[in-house]
Formats: C-alpha cells, structure tokens, sequence
C-alpha cells in the first residue's frame, strides 16, 4: 500500500453559490492553499454575521477547492482511492468533472474510489465542494478540508482500508492474545492465493513474535482472516506508561503482488462494574476529564499533527487523563496523539439526532446518513488504546420520548456490532428529558416550597429559571426525571449524566448495577464533584466543561459586573482550565489540587479594579482571579487573594509579614481568601501538612510547601519561546511560540498592556496569532495585536523549504525578541 500525503498545491476560493455553473467552470483562480486549511479563521468576523457569538462571530460560507495532479500510465493496473479525514460540511467531491462522492457530516473520515474516472497518462483535477451555511454550528467549526487529504494507490489485491482491526481480549502478566483481523480485498476477476504474514514488533522496533495465514480469495471478492498471537511478558499500555507496539503485516499473491501495512497498537485490558469501577489491566482508573471541541484556539479548526500532541501535553500536565470529544467523533491526528500521551478518549457520535439544535445542522441528515457514519467512527477507533467509551449523542432533544429512546438503543446496538470491546454511553441532559413536564414540575415545586415557607414563589415568578438551583434541584430528582432516564440508560454501558449531579449516588440506591460518569460538569462545583468520585466505586469520573477555552460559545464563562458594557461580545467562551494560548488559569492547579496532584500551594488575586462591584456569573465562570501581584495603580487599595492547597491549613505572607493563618484543605473546599491591601512586593503563601508521630502516634510535625508571587519591575522587555526549535519541511510541522511582557527577573506584568507586532521570514510562515483574551475582537489573521495577561501567541508553520525560519516581535519600548527554527527535509511522500 502506498499512501500519500495530499495535501499540497490546491487552490481555494470562495463562491457565492447563486450562479454555481457560471462560478465552478474551469479551474478556480484563487489562492493556493496547504491542507489542513480552515476557511472560516480567515473569514473577516462581525458580530451581526447569522451565526454571532456561536462561532465567535465568524461566517460560514460556500468554498471550493481544487488539485491536478498527474496520473502515470502504470496505475490503471492499480486502484486509487482519497482519503478525506474531515470537510465541514455537506462536502462533494468531483474528479474531472465527475461526482465521484458527497459527505455530509462535517466530522466523518471518507474515502472515494477514483478509479473510474481516472485520466491515465494525463493530468487529472480533484475537486470538492463544501457548504457551511449558516446557522450550523452551536460553536466554531471552522470551514473546509481542515483535516488532512491522503492518496492510496494499492494493488488490486490489497488490504482495505482501516480494514486490519486489532484487539487484545485477553492479558494476563506473563502473556496475551494478541487478536488480527485484517481484510484483504480482490479487486479483479482472477482468483489467487494470499498469504498473510504478522509481526509484532516492540517499541524499538525489534520483532517478538509472528504468524503467517494462507488463505483462497476469489475474484471480486474480500475475506477477513483470523490470526490469534500469543505475546509473552506484554508491556502494558496505560495513562501512566503508554507503550506502543507496531503490527506490521505483509501480503503476498500468487500474481507478484505485494504489499505492506504498519499499525500501532497498545495491549490494555478494560473491565467495568460498580463493585470496583472502571479497571484498567486490573487497576482501577478514575477518569479525570476533560470536555474539549476540535478547535486549537489561534489556529481555528486546522488539524495539524504537531498542535494535537500540544493540546494533549497541556491537557496531561494539568492532570487531566480523559477527553471527551465534544459533541463530535474525534480526527485522527488527536487520537494519535492520546495513544503517544496516555490520555483515555470518550469519542462522541453526534450533537443532534432527529431535531436540530440549528437550522442547517446534522439533524437534516441524520435519518439517512447515521449509520454510515456511525460505522465511520468505529472503523477509525478500533485500533486505538487511548479510546475506551463511545458516547451516542450529547443532550439529544429527543432523550424524553419513546422514539428517542429507540434511536439510542439502535446506535448502542450498532456499535456493539462493530466494536464489543469497548463500553458505550450517552452524555443525557435532564432538564431537555423534562422539557414537556417542566412547567408542571416547576408549579408542584411552588407549592411545595409555599407549604413549607420556603419562598419559591419569589425566586420563581411567572417565567421560572431553569438555572436557578432550587429548580434545578429539584426538578433533577424528580420522579418524571427518574422515569426518563431508566428508560434511556437501559441500553447504556454507563449513565452518563450532564449537570445531574445529585443522581449520582441517589441512582444507585434504585439501581445497584448502574455505573455513573458525569459527562459534563461545571468547573466550580469540582471540590464537591471529585468528592463523590472517590468516594463511590460505581462512579468512575468526571469531565469538567472544559479542559481547555475554545471559540464560539463566546461569553459562556465570563463574570458580568456592574457598570461593564452589556453583551459583550468576543471570541471564546472562557470556561476552559487553560486558555486559548495553553497558559493554565488559577481553576486549574485548583483541580490539580483538588485530584491530589499537587502538594504546593497556589497563589491567586482578584482583579482590585472589581473589589466591591456587585457581578452575576454563571456556573461555568470561576473566579475573577489570575495568578499576579502586579497592580500599578492599586498601592493601598483593598484586594482579595486567595490561596488554594490541599493542607488543613495555610499561612500567607506579605514581604515577610504575616496575614495570618487559615484553614484550607477538602473540608474549606481547598480554598483560602485573604482581604488585604495592595502593596508591590512578594507574597509568599505556605501549606502545613501534619506529619504524626511514629512512636507517639501524634500528629507533632509539619510538612511544608510553599509558593511565592512577585511584583513585576518596572523596565519590561520580550521574552519569546518556541515548543519547537526544529520542525520538518511536510508543509503541516507547527511550533507555538509564545512571547511574555516580563521584567528583567522574568516575572510577567499581567497589567500594561502594549500592541506586540509579529513578523516571519524563511522558511515558516504565521498560521494565527493571538492571545487569551475572551473579548479580542481583531481576527487571529492579524499581525498587530495587544497582548493580553502579558501574552501573545504565534504559530509557526512550515512550508516545504528546508532552512531557517526567523520569527520577530516588537513592541514600543521594547527590544524585539527574536526566535530561529530550524526547518530540516521531509521523508514522508507528497503529492
């Protein structure tokens, strides 16, 4: 099998779809793009556009793409198929001027056979369509082929595609069986016998052990074999040790032909119940997890390989061990990189089922096109070790009725049939189960509270608040909402609940057998929420929303005080633990802290400039605090800071004075909150653990760990760093590089803000720049922008010239700060 990257040299425009004849004939005149490439980033955003703050208020549109590519004369013994990981949406594919395929679903891998259309000898032209019209998405989905494009050119006795499936059924310490299950397929008339042989090789690539099958394939058609390997003392694959083998097959036909595949795969065993959770290879595993969508921030929805394994590496070091694909099956490049990292995925089917969220979303198609697509996403999973849950949908409107329920069990019943080795769930909504009753509950709710003086009625009104958390309480408990979901889980691996966190141990008094996941949760309720995780067995987790800020949603997080201008409207929602730029917000080391990762004690301030204001937050905001003691302006003003830490007890100190001692620990919600005045300096916060006493058995002694937070100087200059120094002229290598407004002791002013200017030569060019801030409201196309907390972000692309790429940032008053990559040759096939 030869496969080939084919992402290069394609040209892109856009269309305004009224006269498409007119605009589709010929080959298009605009820009030559490299795939992976997101239209909608480099769309102009306005917040009138039909999508608002959805998309971060960028567009959709109508885009084409088009590639010639010559075709040798030898390939007409071959048979050719592309390869398309995503195209966002309702995709068609044209092969000199023939549809050859069409894709609705803007987050399915497909594939389109070329064959018949081919030019042999000549040059050919691939194009394809897509049609992201508005309003889709309910957050940004990017636009276009934003996943990567392959080329197969296979013998026509060959191995399907994402046809080897490979499993480990049974591990045991000193050995497992090793299942593979690869398809070969005859595409001509003549029978021929095949032989298939297995190698295993180890993580330095050195064989351990082989099978070889023969077999008979008829002309025409195609045959699973059935290999069973025993591999001795297996090196386990886990979050904590993600060893990787490669199963490397080779095929052989009578004919001559010949061909070889490579498949990475981890040996893990998964068992499930509510005695002892979740176990993986014996051990029980909580999950802590993170909600994330596709985007990667400044780069919008373009799906590089090198900014997955990022995501994956700041998710990772923020002590996350689960992702939950939200609301959408997950690309290749990012599971890829969870079975290089460790990180255990929840890929999620689909946002809608039968009724639409937005006018022109799935739902139009998803009668017609689930299946496929759900066989789609199985087919990509199968051979990951990262993956271990399917999750039908995310709060299906329908999740209350008689049909909805069917549907679910039709789609557990579906992948099942594919994949029975892993477990399935659905990420269902309570308050969309109970929508048809929720005024009826809501009026029983009144009296109830009337008759027990409680005050309901004030909260209530006339328009009750579905968010409001007596209502929410109680309707989360109620009978109707029991009815609803026994119904719906009763095809469920998993009950996976969204904000339903008051079922998770009531459910279990009723139903013993029931496993619980929260799949979806508020960031400021993770104290009480992991509390309940470690406490019970039959709840294996908790997937916060979300691990890392993303675009569209705009505003979901942000904390409204008065005399600040109504409806703002930006680019991100500002809910996730780390920002769009990878810099972790002070929720993060609280659930570090929190999941009993992290020993020291962290600092945070609220901002003075709020001390006192009245504010309304929703539950997905968090506090109004970043992790700085620069407040020029503030000397002597008021200000709140607070110390999170795992200990009993905590002390803070100011330039070496001490504001006292507090308690901390699970008991205070980790938390401890010091009202002080502002004055630069040091602050330096200590976490006492109490050590006992081995002989006396009395806790006499302390364990301390202690943190400190600086005042910034005043001269500042640019501090620049790169993830990478050296990237691979592939035309999809990344390096982020993020610059810092700093002091000469390197400590970062969050507070002045000045306009940082980037600029690229050589051999890399700006793929975004931005920075975190939830109300930018430039395009991350820009090359001048305002840093934000101190900070801006650039990512770096490489092209396909090789040599050094030199990328510069000024700022007025400052030194610009200058960063070299290294841009080395490429070994992987380009077409």
């Amino acid at each position: 099998m030869k496969k080939i990257k084919f992402n290069r040299d394609w040209k892109f425009c856009k269309i305004d779809g009224k006269m498409l004849g007119q605009e589709i004939n010929g080959f298009p005149k605009g820009k030559t793009v490299t795939l992976p490439h997101d239209a909608m980033i480099e769309e102009t955003p306005f917040r009138e556009c039909v999508n608002e703050g959805q998309t971060a208020c960028f567009p959709g549109g109508y885009y084409r793409y088009a590639k010639e590519f010559f075709v040798p004369e030898d390939w007409k013994e071959k048979t050719v198929t592309a390869e398309f990981e995503g195209a966002y949406m309702n995709s068609l594919v044209y092969l000199n001027n023939d549809r050859v395929e069409s894709c609705h679903y803007g987050y399915s891998n497909f594939y389109v056979s070329l064959d018949h259309s081919l030019l042999y000898g000549k040059v050919n032209r691939l194009e394809v369509l897509v049609n992201n019209e508005e309003p889709n998405s309910r957050w940004y989905s990017g636009s276009g082929l934003y996943r990567n494009v392959w080329l197969y050119v296979d013998d026509t006795v060959h191995f399907a595609i994402d046809g080897i499936k490979i499993s480990t059924p049974e591990v045991e310490k000193e050995s497992c069986v090793v299942l593979v299950q690869p398809c070969v397929k005859n595409e001509d008339r003549h029978n021929h016998k095949i032989q298939v042989k297995t190698e295993i090789l180890d993580g330095e690539g050195k064989a351990v052990t082989e099978e070889t099958s023969d077999a008979f394939l008829y002309g025409g058609k195609e045959l699973e074999l059935y290999q069973r390997i025993t591999l001795l003392n297996p090196r386990l694959w886990d979050c904590g040790d993600p060893y990787l083998y490669t199963c490397r097959l080779t095929l052989c036909a009578d004919s001559g032909q010949s061909e070889q595949a490579e498949i990475k795969f981890g040996v893990r065993e998964l068992k499930l119940d509510p005695v002892h959770g979740l176990r993986i290879n014996g051990k029980q595993v909580k999950l802590r997890g993170a909600c994330i969508h596709h985007d990667n921030g400044i780069i919008g929805a373009c799906t590089l390989e090198m900014a997955e394994e990022r995501r994956c590496r700041l998710l990772k070091e923020a002590g996350f061990n689960c992702i939950r694909s939200a609301h959408h099956p997950a690309g290749k490049a990012l599971l890829d990189a969870c079975d290089k990292y460790g990180l255990l995925v929840m890929d999620e089917f689909s946002d809608m089922w039968t009724w639409p969220k937005n006018r022109n979303d799935y739902a139009m198609y998803f009668e017609s096109d689930w299946e496929k697509d759900v066989e789609r996403m199985v087919e990509k999973d199968f051979n990951h070790p990262s993956v271990i849950l399917y999750s039908t949908g995310n709060e299906i409107q329908e999740v209350g009725t008689a049909q909805g329920v069917e549907i679910n069990r039709r789609i557990a019943r579906k992948i099942r049939s594919l994949d029975p080795s892993r477990y399935v769930t659905n990420a269902f909504n309570g308050l969309l189960a109970s929508l048809d009753y929720e005024q009826a509950i809501c009026r029983e709710l009144k009296e109830k509270a009337s008759r027990e003086g409680k005050g309901l009625n004030d909260i209530m009104g006339e328009e009750p608040d579905i968010m409001d958390p007596d209502i929410t309480n109680g309707i989360e408990v109620h009978p109707v909402m029991t009815e609803k979901i026994d119904a719906f889980m009763e095809s469920m691996d998993i009950a996976g609940y969204n904000y339903l966190t008051l079922r998770h141990t009531m459910d279990h008094e009723r139903k013993p057998h029931r496993v619980v996941l929260g799949t979806e949760t508020f960031p400021s309720e993770i104290q009480e929420l992991w509390g309940i995780v470690k406490r019970n067995p039959y709840v294996i987790g908790d997937m916060t929303w979300t691990g890392q800020d993303y675009l569209g949603e705009t505003g979901l997080g942000v904390i409204a005080f008065e005399g600040e201008k109504e409806e703002r409207m930006g680019r991100t929602a500002w809910c996730g633990d780390i920002d769009i730029t990878g810099k972790r917000r002070p929720v993060s080391y609280l659930r570090e802290i929190v999941y009993g990762l992290r020993k020291e004690p962290y600092i945070a301030v609220e901002d003075p400039a709020h001390y006192g204001l009245k504010y309304e937050k929703s539950k997905w905001a968090f506090e109004d605090s970043i992790s700085s003691w620069t407040w020029n302006g503030y000397e002597g003003k008021p200000v709140v800071i607070e110390v999170f830490a795992a200990s009993d007890e905590v002390e803070l100190f100011l330039n070496g004075r001490s504001l006292g001692r507090k308690p901390a620990g699970e008991a205070n919600r980790f938390l401890a909150k010091y009202d002080a005045v502002y004055e630069p300096g040091v602050l330096t916060a200590k976490a006492y653990y109490t050590k006992g006493d081995e002989k006396t058995g009395l806790d006499e002694s302390f364990e301390v760990y202690e943190e400190d937070l600086a005042t910034a100087g005043k001269k500042l200059c640019l501090r620049a760093s790169a993830d990478h120094k050296e990237l691979t002229a592939n035309g999809g290598d990344v390096s982020f590089v993020t610059v810092e407004l700093c002091d000469e002791k390197g400590i970062v002013d969050t507070q002045t803000v000045k306009n940082i200017t980037v600029k690229a030569e050589g051999a890399g060019s700006i793929q975004g720049y931005g920075n975190g801030d939830p109300f930018f409201q430039g395009s991350y196309q820009q090359k001048t922008i305002p840093c934000f907390e101190g900070r801006v972000q650039a990512a770096v692309r490489a092209g396909f010239e090789t040599g050094e790429a030199t990328v510069t940032f000024s700022a007025e008053g400052c030194e610009p700060a200058k960063v070299r990559i290294m841009v080395k040759e490429s070994v992987c096939p380009q077409l």
